[in-house]
């Protein structure tokens, strides 16, 4: 009955981050007329402060020197504070300027890239399934490409970003509160006195716009870090391969915010490499299932081969 809660209790939260991660462009629109530079700006600045307040509570302070000692985890950790930073302010910058739905195509074929980066930097093989699933998506890209008569540029960037900051992370293997907390401490100075900078040149709109926009800025903190914790606690309730299937709730809120709510145009070619890139994950996320179906087999099965044959009674 415990586990039976622990899973549920692990679902909601995996619905509550993927939500969040899904709705938040309609949160960007808000910040206007702040740039996206002033945004991003602001969403390190005030997630260091969130992110500090929640280690308070929970007296989480000794990995600070374990990671002052070691130079390597600390250049990892820069090196991810800047791509995260870039996803980041070019993800506002998109949904700022009208490009939701090119920018849901991004987090789409993430998990793509991310398999595409496995071959390409850690040797790793993959099976049919998988290479079908890439081929697909790289004749959707082209496809794409001919719809929108150039590359896309923001769907691949955000894609390719964050798929790097997946495998550092990978290596840096620090918790999500933590690793937040030490990639936005490395931000903050250069966030701050840009801020500060923007508010010397009367350019700054969280001091122009009123108590409200001030406060809706200061938000960003609790955008970035309440589906971040959410997502923490739902890893550690249920199996990743459900973590997987919810990941796809996001670009498929933010796709559907972008076509509904923002009135994105779809022309038929778009229609057609989004058609390619979701045929690609269906097979990604059946080769994962079936997979992992074949894995829990083999370990049910392990116990009783193991098992010493019953001794012969004398005759």
């Amino acid at each position: 009955m415990k586990a039976q809660n622990e899973q549920r209790a692990g679902l909601l939260y995996g619905f509550g981050a993927y939500g969040i991660w899904g709705l938040v462009p309609l949160f960007w629109p808000l910040l206007m007329p702040a740039g996206a530079v002033e945004i991003l700006a602001h969403r390190m600045t005030w997630s260091l402060a969130v992110v500090g307040v929640a280690l308070l509570a929970v007296r989480r302070w000794g990995w600070i020197r374990e990671l002052l000692r070691r130079p390597r985890k600390l250049g990892l950790t820069a090196l991810a504070a800047s791509v995260i930073s870039v996803n980041w302010g070019l993800y506002i910058w998109s949904v700022n300027n009208g490009h939701v739905v090119e920018s849901s195509l991004g987090y789409f074929i993430n998990p793509l890239v991310s398999i595409a980066m496995g071959v390409l930097v850690l040797g790793e093989r993959l099976r049919r399934a998988q290479w079908a699933a890439v081929g697909l998506s790289f004749l959707a890209v082209l496809v794409l490409a001919v719809g929108y008569g150039r590359p896309p540029w923001i769907s691949l960037v955000l894609a390719c970003s964050f798929a790097t900051y997946g495998l550092i992370k990978k290596k840096l293997n620090m918790g999500g509160l933590e690793s937040l907390a030490a990639e936005t401490a490395m931000l903050f100075l250069p966030a701050l006195g840009y801020l500060l900078w923007l508010g010397a040149q009367g350019r700054s709109s969280f001091a122009s716009q009123g108590v409200g926009h001030a406060l809706l800025l200061a938000a960003t903190g609790l955008v970035t870090a309440i589906p971040l914790v959410f997502f923490g606690a739902a890893a550690i309730r249920v199996p990743l391969s459900t973590l997987g299937l919810l990941q796809y709730m996001a670009p498929v809120f933010q796709f559907g915010l972008g076509v509904l709510y923002f009135h994105e145009a779809m022309p038929p070619e778009r229609w057609a490499g989004f058609s390619l890139v979701w045929a690609a994950l269906a097979i990604l996320t059946w080769d994962a299932l079936r997979t992992a179906r074949r894995s829990r087999a083999r370990l049910e099965a392990a116990p009783v081969a193991a098992a010493p044959a019953p001794a012969r009674e004398p005759a």
